[in-house]
């Protein structure tokens, strides 16, 4: 049984008249009575009753009729899903964020491609600092990344959304929190809590910032995540220089304040170069179209 059957078989059962179902079809009277004889005779059924002046359907071709529609419509949703997966507009995709990304632009990533893209699911992987997240891009774990550039390794495309100032976390009793904003050349003294690894491109901006106010801060702790950079600052173990996004996750006894001079630090989309796969590429698209393109803002090297 060929679907080209079960097509031209519904045609004629919804029409009840072989001369119209064969102009709906674009096909010759002939052929298509043939066809419908050579479906008759593999099913060993007769499917209609037929008079000079009437064609009906018989009990089997009813039975039939129903079936067809609904394999045919199952075809027809293979065939549109095929389409939508090939085009990257259906499929799941693994979405990394650092820390504050989750916070602060995860809400409108979401609404962007639930809006652009509805078919395509995302699976959400947050609080994941640079380093990690361009493993996880090579390896397949992930297929998007939210992280601070540079890209640690090779392979990774890059895309800023965002450039935004660091801004000082100190604790709710620190001589610095009455002040509205603070210089730069006032933490020279104070011990510096950062996240952890080497690779961290906050650290990295933090320690430039630092040596170009002429000073090399001294890390006293560190920190996987910014929740517990945060509450290690509240403690008052140490001040912190993080992403001005940080706003976004208020905590009992950190008080925020802008700095005087104080560097930027950008927010990019990333991928893996050279990566075959349609989502990525219909989600990259539609991020892209909704943020305003930024100038990369940390290409200069601070002897």
């Amino acid at each position: 049984m060929e679907l080209r059957h079960l097509r031209y078989f519904v045609a004629v059962a919804d029409t009840c008249h072989f001369g119209r179902a064969a102009e709906q079809l674009h096909v010759a009277q002939p052929a298509l009575s043939y066809a419908i004889r050579q479906l008759e005779d593999e099913l060993d059924v007769t499917l209609f009753n037929r008079t000079t002046r009437h064609v009906a359907l018989t009990a089997a071709g009813e039975f039939l009729r129903a079936e067809a529609a609904r394999i045919l419509d199952g075809v027809d949703e293979a065939q549109r899903g095929v389409r939508r997966i090939a085009a990257g507009r259906s499929g799941l995709l693994r979405l990394g964020l650092t820390g504050t990304a989750a916070f602060s632009h995860l809400p409108r990533i979401a609404r962007v491609v639930r809006q652009e893209l509805p078919a395509v699911a995302l699976d959400i992987h947050a609080d994941m600092l640079t380093p990690a997240q361009c493993d996880g891009l090579r390896t397949g774990a992930l297929d998007v990344g939210v992280l601070r550039p540079p890209a640690v390794g090779d392979d990774i495309e890059l895309r800023a959304i965002d450039v935004e100032p660091l801004i000082l976390a100190v604790s709710a009793d620190h001589r610095l929190a009455a002040e509205p904003v603070v210089s730069l050349t006032d933490l020279r003294s104070e011990p510096f809590i950062g996240y952890t690894g080497q690779n961290s491109a906050v650290n990295d901006t933090v320690a430039r910032a630092c040596r170009r106010a002429g000073f090399v801060p001294h890390r006293e702790h560190a920190a996987p995540g910014t929740a517990v950079l945060l509450a290690l600052v509240a403690a008052g173990l140490g001040i912190a220089m993080v992403p001005a996004s940080v706003r976004s996750l208020p905590l009992h006894g950190v008080v925020f304040r802008d700095l005087l001079d104080s560097a930027t630090i950008e927010l990019a989309l990333a991928w893996r170069r050279g990566a075959d796969n349609p989502v990525v590429d219909a989600v990259v698209t539609v991020l892209s179209a909704a943020y305003t393109p930024v100038e990369a803002a940390l290409t200069e090297e601070i002897p």
